[in-house]
């Protein structure tokens, strides 16, 4: 959490701090006014920093969720239905999208489409279906083959309450595990993007624009690419290990998990007709 919140912190409440822009120095300058230095075209890099970080943070997080709003009903379908005709539609087409490199799928429709910040978004966010798809597939599928579900089935439980309140529910720490893990290759594709120009301006305030547009001026000041280059390996790092330190503390210990298995038992047996007539 120390590490992630701050690229986090300037990311969402750099802007509100940045105000308006001033008058532009010399580029590549260090001192005065500008305790950061100055960029390639002379404007401040603390402004900068403050205001580039927001693009990052908000295209990773939204091309995340939208992969898993395609991702979670494709695999759950694919995994759960019996018609195995269905199942092949839904997976082959996404295999052929997963052979293609990601960074050259996203690089050739920026170069044909010239995509803005959302349009990047939405590539990002096509790139990661496949593969996002495929687990939450595999995920279901063992949780589908469980005697539980086919006792729902005959039931005759509908498919959402099935999918979603079985199925769903036990796939939960795997998805958590796969969504730090994704979200930090979706900030790296984004950053990469950014950095070889797809879907910015070359002139915008980003991090990734920031460390490919000044980098001509790295040994005379270091600053304007060192700083935002900082805070992105800060957020992909930082945002991987929260996600595996949460895993790690839910994960409960063998000795509460024999306990609570014991007294989950204890009480299945009590509530249950069998367990009152075996009381004395």
């Amino acid at each position: 959490m120390t590490i992630v919140a701050l690229p986090l912190a300037l990311a969402l409440l750099g802007p509100l701090f940045a105000g308006g822009p001033g008058p532009r120095a010399a580029s590549f300058t260090l001192g005065a006014d500008h305790w950061l230095g100055t960029d390639f075209v002379g404007r401040d890099v603390w402004r900068q920093v403050l205001r580039g970080g927001r693009p990052v943070v908000l295209t990773a997080l939204a091309a995340t969720a939208l992969s898993y709003l395609v991702a979670l009903p494709v695999g759950l379908l694919a995994a759960l239905t019996r018609r195995r005709l269905l199942e092949e539609l839904l997976m082959r087409p996404l295999d052929v999208l997963l052979a293609v490199p990601s960074l050259l799928l996203i690089l050739l429709a920026a170069t044909v489409l010239s995509p803005g910040p959302v349009g990047l978004a939405l590539l990002v966010a096509l790139v990661n279906v496949p593969d996002a798809a495929r687990l939450v597939r595999a995920a279901a599928a063992e949780a589908a083959a469980r005697p539980a579900v086919e006792a729902l089935r005959m039931q005759g439980e509908t498919w959402w309450r099935t999918a979603v309140g079985y199925v769903g529910r036990s796939m939960l720490r795997t998805l958590a595990a796969d969504t730090g893990t994704r979200l930090t290759g979706v900030l790296y594709l984004v950053a990469t993007a950014a950095f070889l120009g797809a879907g910015v301006a070359p002139d915008a305030a980003d991090w990734a624009v920031m460390v490919d547009r000044n980098r001509i001026g790295l040994f005379v000041q270091p600053w304007a690419v060192v700083v935002p280059a900082l805070l992105i390996i800060a957020l992909t790092t930082g945002t991987n290990l929260l996600f595996d330190a949460a895993l790690v503390d839910a994960r409960p210990s063998d000795r509460g998990r024999g306990r609570g298995t014991t007294l989950l038992d204890a009480t299945r047996t009590t509530n249950s007709p069998a367990g009152s007539e075996a009381r004395p």
